[in-house]
C-alpha cells in the first residue's frame, strides 16, 4: 500500500467524517513511514482546506498510557487551525471523542534542540487546555498500533485554551494538581508530573523528536503537553478544568 494511498484514506475520513476499519491501514506501519503520513497529511489540509499547522499535541506521557500501546516512547501528533476549539464543539462533528485535561505551551520564541528546560519554559507561555482526542479509525482505543496511532496524527481532534498570567518555576509545573468538572461535579482529577514527571520533558521531548524529522518549534506554535488522567468519553454538556496556580477553562458541548 503506497503512502498516497494512506494519505488519501486519512483525508476522506476527516473531510467526511466516516471512520475507517483498522484494517484499512496496515498494523505494521513503520514509525518513520506513519510519520510520513502524517506530514502528508497535515500538509494536504493546508494545501486543499486552507487548514494550516499550528502546532502539535504530546500523547503516551504516562507510563500507564505507554503500556496500553506497548510503547517505551511518546508520541506526537499534529494539529491544525480547525482543531483549536472557541470553547464550543458539536458533539455531531466528532467520531468517537475522548476528553483530556493538558497543559498548553504556546511558543513566544523560536525553540530548538539547544533549549534545556529552564529556557523552554522562558521562551513559552503555559496556560490550561482540554484536548480532545478523536481518531479516523472505528473502535480505536486502545487498540491500535503504533504506526496506526502516529499515522492518524496521533489522534488529534480539538484543542481548547484557556488564559493564564501566571508564572511557573520548573519546581512548580511537576506538581500541578488539575480537576475536570463536567455539569459541576468532579468527574477526574490528577497532577502534571503524570505527564514525564514533569510537562516541560514533553516539550524538550517532542523539539527533539522533531529534530529527527527535519522541522522545529517556531513562534506561535501551540502544544498540548500531554494528559493528567484517563481520558473520559465527551458527552453533550459543560465541562471545567481547573489547574491549580494556573487558571481555568470551560468548553460546552452541544
Amino acid at each position: 500500500m503506497t503512502t498516497a494511498t494512506l494519505v488519501e484514506r486519512f483525508y476522506e475520513a476527516y473531510t467526511n467524517r466516516q471512520p475507517i476499519d483498522k484494517e484499512a491501514v496496515p498494523e505494521t506501519l513503520e514509525m518513520s513511514e506513519a510519520y510520513r503520513v502524517q506530514q502528508l497529511h497535515t500538509d494536504k489540509k493546508a494545501i486543499d482546506d486552507k487548514d494550516n499547522h499550528a502546532g502539535y499535541k504530546i500523547s503516551l506521557t504516562s507510563e500507564e498510557t505507554q503500556r496500553m500501546f506497548n510503547s517505551t516512547t511518546p508520541l506526537y501528533g499534529a494539529l491544525t487551525r480547525s482543531t483549536i476549539s472557541d470553547g464550543t464543539i458539536e458533539l455531531s462533528r466528532m467520531l468517537s471523542p475522548l476528553i483530556e485535561l493538558e497543559l498548553v505551551f504556546i511558543v513566544e520564541k523560536d525553540l530548538s534542540t539547544e533549549d534545556d528546560y529552564e529556557s523552554i519554559m522562558a521562551k513559552t507561555r503555559i496556560v490550561p487546555g482540554l484536548e480532545i482526542p478523536d481518531s479516523r479509525f472505528t473502535n480505536w482505543f486502545p487498540n491500535l498500533s503504533l504506526g496506526q496511532l502516529v499515522a492518524d496524527s496521533a489522534v488529534a481532534g480539538k484543542v481548547v485554551i484557556g488564559n493564564s498570567t501566571a508564572e511557573l518555576s520548573y519546581d512548580q509545573l511537576h506538581n500541578i494538581e488539575g480537576a475536570l468538572k463536567f455539569e459541576g461535579e468532579v468527574i477526574a482529577s490528577g497532577i502534571s508530573s503524570e505527564v514525564l514527571g514533569n510537562p516541560v520533558h514533553a516539550v524538550k521531548w517532542l523539539i527533539d523528536e522533531l529534530a529527527k524529522h527535519g522541522q522545529s518549534l517556531k513562534k506561535g506554535a501551540i502544544i498540548s503537553s500531554g494528559t493528567f488522567i484517563l481520558p473520559k468519553v465527551l458527552k453533550k454538556g459543560k465541562y471545567e478544568a481547573s489547574f491549580k496556580g494556573v487558571g481555568n477553562v470551560i468548553l460546552n458541548v452541544i
